[in-house]
């Protein structure tokens, strides 16, 4: 088991007014740093099964190509963005209906010819 680090006041300063973390990476100022909210790598073929995740309590197979990502802890709202990738030639994005909630994301995944197909690997990040 970790145990906690005591952050001193040098560490604070990194910390603004409204607790938005800011950190210079090196390119010569500090900036906001946004954070990953939710991330999953699953099986979208045969049973959909979560390899991994992050915020991600669980995927829903909505048919060939559509799938529901729940979130365990909800977003703050729904102004976040989705990036994805996909197994084998594909592409992964967001669905346009049902919109984007605070709670699930339903994403499309679909060949290179644009017709929706279920792939071996879907990962999906979102980030607000």
């Amino acid at each position: 088991m970790s145990k906690a680090r005591n952050i001193s006041d040098s560490n604070l300063d990194n910390l603004t007014v409204n607790s938005d973390l800011d950190f210079n990476s090196g390119y010569g100022s500090a900036a906001i740093a946004y954070g990953c909210r939710a991330w999953v790598n699953f099986k979208g073929t045969s049973t959909v099964s979560v390899r991994e995740s992050g915020n991600v309590s669980s995927v829903t197979d909505n048919g060939t190509g559509y799938f529901t990502l729940n979130f365990t802890t909800t977003m703050p709202d729904v102004n976040y963005n989705m990036t994805g990738s996909v197994s084998q030639a594909g592409i992964c994005c967001v669905a346009n209906s049902p919109s984007p909630t605070t709670s699930a994301l339903r994403v499309a995944v679909t060949d290179t010819s644009g017709n929706l197909a279920d792939r071996n690997y879907v990962n999906v990040s979102i980030f607000r």
